[in-house]
């Protein structure tokens, strides 16, 4: 098992990973009767999103003797509806601007390639931006 996701009432779930213990919490948002003090579902999917770009990223840098700390990821997500879902998501990265523009096309290879990219829909516009600043 992986994890453990209890309803804990007013739209609120606990969810727990089995082998870390580690603890998180969702919310209905606002705009679907909910609290709106947690992530969302549809939101823990999104920022699923960029944490697997940075993390398949990084994991081609260390191969690369590349260290990607302190890289970020700004994400927006947007919903559709009849039927409510997501309909695009938005990954914004900031990314160090030393790494060559040979280890920049592995690294965006990489990010393309994430096992949650090939997971989501693929009517989900997944539009990831690489910005070279840090």
């Amino acid at each position: 098992m992986t994890s453990k996701v209890t309803y804990t009432g007013k739209l609120r779930t606990t969810c727990e990973h089995i082998r870390s213990g580690d603890i998180f919490i969702t919310d209905a948002p606002i705009d679907n009767n909910g609290l709106g003090e947690a992530f969302s579902p549809t939101d823990t999917i999104a920022t699923g999103f960029a944490s697997c770009i940075l993390t398949i990223m990084a994991i081609k840098a260390n191969g690369l003797k590349i260290d990607l700390s302190g890289a970020t990821a700004a994400v927006t997500k947007h919903m559709a509806v009849n039927p409510r879902r997501i309909s695009k998501i938005e990954v914004d990265l900031s990314l160090p601007k030393h790494i060559s523009e040979k280890n920049r096309k592995v690294l965006i290879n990489s990010a393309n390639t994430c096992p949650v990219h090939y997971s989501l829909h693929p009517d989900i516009v997944k539009e990831i931006t690489f910005n070279w600043v840090q």
